[in-house]
């Protein structure tokens, strides 16, 4: 009889590299289909999603090991590989349980699986990583491609962007952060909520946002400020970016703010709940339907905060020039300063995104700055650390307008602030 747990992980991996499929939607459902719950579905979540983070680095190990594997084959492998060389599983169930994956998916191949993984076992993974990786001293990228199990040219933007910011030695404790299974963050939002309130379910203030508790584990949405709305899952940059916005000193009025691109609405609802304590309220607008509709749940429990949620194009706003004293631009991004929550998403991305992303990004700070008034506030954010949408979208608004100037910049990093490569400007219009 099949292993279930393993049975659903390789599920997982065949509906991510078949089908497009996104992990963090599939893993629930496949867990449902199975019944797996708590330990279990904590095992197929840490098997399925590390198969998938480490896919560059096990299928150069797999390649070394065998020419030809089929594609459903080599997804079993992976399983594999990842419980043989990252997980505490002994080897002899490793072997087995794959084995008999195989043999339930190609009977034929089921000797081939289980000479490959046997050569596997035969060394642990810095062993394999010296014997397949390109030298660390003539290529170090090309060693931090397979040590780490990212693309090339991902490596060499976060090198790039690493070292603007005068890290170059922290690339691979930086892809070594992506390939952690993140914290999950929940977000106390004030008026509606309390850290004291999170803590007594189970979490631990993580001391860095005022809002921010760290889970140890569990379901959040178990959770009842959560399940209410009063609480939310939210990373800890995504909170600093928000807070940005909100601690921004600001003369004159304080009371209309702008979301420019807030789905799904994590940071609008943080931002509404701060902006009604200080009677302040928050116009959310997001260009996709489907994702405002997101927002208006994420809004429920703060609506006191609110002004509306609308639907429409970011770089052409419907509202009059100037009508905000603050503007948050979250705006899209290629997303690769959040890899260790996304993991088929570095194996997705490609360089030739940011031709079409890195113009939109411009238009929406420019739009962003045009709907502020003299003397307000605007916060431009990415989840990403890439130069191209970070400094080189500021400086290019910068260079191109004499009513803005820039008081604040920051690029966190999940090695060393535990969240997401959150970068943020903090961006003044002048009167």
């Amino acid at each position: 009889m099949l292993d279930q747990a393993r049975l659903a992980a390789y599920e997982v991996l065949t509906a991510v590299r078949a089908d497009d499929a996104y992990t963090n939607l599939v893993l629930p459902q496949v867990l449902a289909k199975h019944g797996l719950t708590g330990r279990d579905a904590a095992f197929v979540t840490e098997l399925a999603a590390g198969a998938i983070r480490r896919r560059g680095t096990y299928d150069a190990i797999l390649d070394s090991c065998a020419d030809r594997i089929q594609p459903r084959v080599r997804d079993a492998l992976l399983l594999g590989v990842h419980q043989l060389l990252s997980m505490r599983v002994p080897h002899h169930a490793a072997i087995s349980t794959t084995v008999d994956l195989v043999r339930s998916r190609n009977k034929g191949a089921a000797g081939f699986a289980n000479a490959v993984l046997r050569k596997v076992s035969s060394d642990d993974l810095d062993g394999w990583i010296a014997s397949v990786a390109p030298a660390a001293d003539t290529d170090p990228i090309g060693h931090a491609v397979v040590a780490h199990s990212h693309p090339r040219w991902v490596v060499e933007a976060l090198a790039a962007a690493l070292t603007a910011g005068d890290r170059a030695e922290e690339l691979g404790a930086l892809l070594a952060a992506d390939n952690e299974n993140p914290k999950v963050t929940l977000v106390a939002r004030p008026g509606v909520c309390t850290v004291a309130e999170l803590i007594e379910a189970g979490g631990v203030a993580t001391g860095r946002s005022p809002y921010a508790v760290e889970l140890a584990g569990g379901d959040p949405g178990a959770i009842p400020a959560v399940a209410e709305g009063r609480a939310g899952v939210q990373d800890e940059g995504s909170q600093r970016v928000a807070l940005a916005l909100t601690e921004a000193s600001l003369s004159g009025p304080d009371e209309r703010w702008l979301d420019l691109c807030a789905g799904p609405g994590g940071k609008t609802a943080l931002m509404a709940a701060v902006a009604a304590g200080r009677g302040a309220r928050v116009l959310a607008n997001e260009a996709l339907p489907h994702r405002t509709e997101l927002v208006a749940r994420h809004v429920r429990a703060v609506r006191a905060g609110m002004l509306d949620v609308v639907t429409g194009d970011g770089t052409r706003p419907d509202w009059e020039p100037a009508s905000f004293d603050r503007v948050l631009i979250d705006a899209p991004c290629s997303g690769l300063g959040a890899l260790r929550r996304r993991p088929e998403a570095r194996w997705r991305k490609r360089p030739e995104d940011l031709d079409t992303l890195v113009p939109l990004q411009r238009a929406l700070l420019s739009a962003g700055v045009d709907s502020v008034r003299p003397g307000g506030v605007v916060v431009y954010a990415t989840c990403s650390p890439v130069l191209a949408e970070t400094r080189g979208v500021v400086d290019a608004v910068l260079s191109s307008r004499d009513d803005v100037r820039e008081e604040r910049a920051e690029q966190l990093w999940p090695h060393v602030d535990g969240s997401d490569a959150m970068f943020f400007s903090v961006i003044r219009r002048t009167p």
